[in-house]
């Protein structure tokens, strides 16, 4: 028995069964299929798969089903589905890949109205290194409402300075949302008096029908004020800036997804909206570059800027950036303190965020995380005594009010989420935001797929969930004592390190006042080593670092 199978492997090896079984039930029904019925449907059924097979095994592309036809199939059924698999079935509710089901519901809940309360404890290890509380106190304050502001808006030039939310939606563009995503998130904007970033893809008609609060995000495509080269157009962009709509104006030097990389939308994607929008030709590749062509120093952007706010009718305006070369920040820094030109604000994107699609490596390896960027721009202006005079915003997987706490007592005066508001609009986390295949029509341009977003329903989602985060905030806030947010310092937040139990005050380096200035001078050590080692090399005429020849003998040796 065993001798004969083996040769009937040989001529039929046991990997084509499947394969011969529909052979074999296309045999047994072809005598009933001349009847019709289930007999007929049954011969079609295994005809079908039968051809399937004889394709599979002719076909070149696939290894799989060369040798395995017809069940082959199964395995690549199975791949397609392994992600929801794995997020329904699976995962834990604090697997956060890349967010978490805990941290997903808590904003379905508060986008919802309903409770977000938990019973019978954390669910967190508070025993783990990493776990992170914040101190309470013994005189809890009590406060009015929750409807935190931060004035931005300090260069003399500012004129028309914005009192901002400490929460807003971060930079989204019209083209990589649908047109019902940014008319929901604009309506639930307005809602709230909270700002909502358009992302590079500047202002399109959705933006404009509710009449939220924008930032109008400029990248380096200048999109919504370009010449047909591509270059910037004062005049375009002096149209744009001066609608009452936007109250704050941000240059895009780098994004967290992708930090020195730059874009293409293919032309097949360039709608008549966007083309409207961006200032480009319908049907046309929309190219993003990686660098700015309207400047090509640190001097040269803050002048750029403060064209900018004059032009604009003296409007905040400030730029966005991961944190890359630490020389290439310092060399901004030192062209703030030679010209005194400042920005009104900076946001710091932590490599971590990022709604768009990315090149694997750009978004596992590439950038700054929230953390050491946004400590690295808040120690350096502190340092520089500029700190008072530059607001800072932060923008990198937050979600809950702690997280709003935390960035705050890292130095950031507001705080900024994308995914946040993705998941309020109601994002599942599919993670197909670049297919054009979302489920729920956050991230598609296909007008049937774009009807699941109802954008009255949504619009309400988004302004509950901004406030709902920001009451849960001012309960953090009362419970620490305090009367605002922004008062939150990193000796309000404890960490749990391999060495014990710390405040971040202790755990982390923070420089003082004029720290920086005096070290220069030679009148006190470096404060940290990233400054011994980059501050020397950082030059405020050029992004490049000074050569090895023109460096100071003791750059990096204290």
């Amino acid at each position: 028995m065993a001798a004969w199978l083996m040769r009937l492997n040989e001529h039929l090896p046991l990997r084509y069964a499947a394969w011969t079984a529909c052979g074999a039930g296309l045999l047994l029904s072809l005598p009933s299929a001349a009847q019709g019925g289930a007999g007929l449907l049954a011969a079609l059924v295994f005809g079908a798969l039968m051809a399937t097979g004889w394709h599979d095994v002719r076909q070149t592309r696939h290894s799989v089903l060369r040798n395995y036809p017809v069940i082959g199939h199964l395995r690549f059924l199975l791949e397609f589905i392994r992600p929801e698999v794995r997020q329904y079935f699976i995962e834990s509710d604090r697997d956060q890949i890349p967010f978490s089901r805990q941290q997903r519901a808590l904003v379905y809940q508060r986008a919802k109205g309903v409770s977000d309360k938990r019973p019978f404890g954390t669910q967190l290890d508070v025993g783990a290194q990493g776990y992170e509380w914040l101190n309470h106190s013994m005189a809890p304050t009590t406060l009015a409402d929750a409807d935190f502001r931060v004035l931005v808006g300090a260069a003399p030039s500012c004129t028309q300075p914005y009192s901002a939310s400490v929460f807003n939606i971060s930079a989204m563009s019209f083209g990589a949302l649908s047109a019902n995503a940014i008319l929901a998130l604009n309506a639930g904007a307005r809602a709230g008096s909270f700002a909502h970033d358009t992302g590079e893809g500047s202002i399109s008609v959705h933006h404009r029908q509710h009449g939220g609060d924008l930032i109008w995000e400029i990248g380096s495509g200048y999109f919504g004020c370009r010449n047909d080269d591509g270059s910037f157009n004062e005049e375009r962009f002096a149209e744009n800036a001066r609608d009452p709509q936007v109250k704050l104006i941000e240059l895009k030097l780098s994004q967290g997804a992708k930090p020195g990389h730059g874009g293409v939308l293919p032309g097949s994607k360039v709608t008549p909206e966007i083309a409207a929008a961006r200032g480009v030709p319908v049907g046309v590749d929309c190219i993003s570059p990686s660098s700015h062509s309207a400047f090509d120093t640190p001097v040269g952007m803050l002048r750029f800027i403060e064209r900018m706010r004059v032009l604009s009718g003296g409007k905040p305006v400030g730029f966005k950036l991961c944190i890359g070369h630490p020389w290439e920040w310092f060399a901004i820094a030192k062209a703030m303190v030679e010209t005194d030109l400042l920005p009104d604000f900076i946001v710091i994107d932590g490599a971590e965020g990022g709604t768009g699609a990315a090149p694997l490596e750009f978004t596992d390896h590439v950038g700054a995380p929230l953390q050491e960027g946004l400590l690295l721009v808040h120690n350096t202006l502190t340092g520089l005594g500029l700190r008072h005079r530059v607001r800072l915003g932060a923008a990198g997987k937050v979600i809950s009010a702690f997280d709003i706490a935390r960035m705050m007592a890292l130095g950031a005066d507001w705080c900024n989420s994308a995914r946040g508001f993705m998941f309020a609009l109601g994002c599942i986390q599919a993670q197909a935001c670049h297919t054009g295949h979302c489920p729920t029509g956050v991230t598609t341009q296909n007008p049937l797929r774009q009807r699941a977003l109802v954008v009255p329903n949504k619009a309400e989602r988004v302004h509950s969930f901004h406030g709902q985060t920001l009451k849960a905030l001012r309960e953090l806030v009362q419970a620490a004592g305090l009367r605002h947010p922004g008062e939150i310092s990193a000796q309000h937040i404890v960490r749990r390190t391999a060495r014990g139990v710390t405040l971040l005050s202790t755990s982390l380096s923070f420089v003082k006042p004029g720290e920086l200035l005096a070290a220069e001078r030679g009148e006190a050590p470096w404060p940290q080593n990233v400054f011994s080692v980059y501050w020397p090399l950082a030059r405020s005429d050029s992004f490049q670092p000074l050569p090895a020849e023109f460096r100071p003998p003791e750059a990096g040796s204290r």
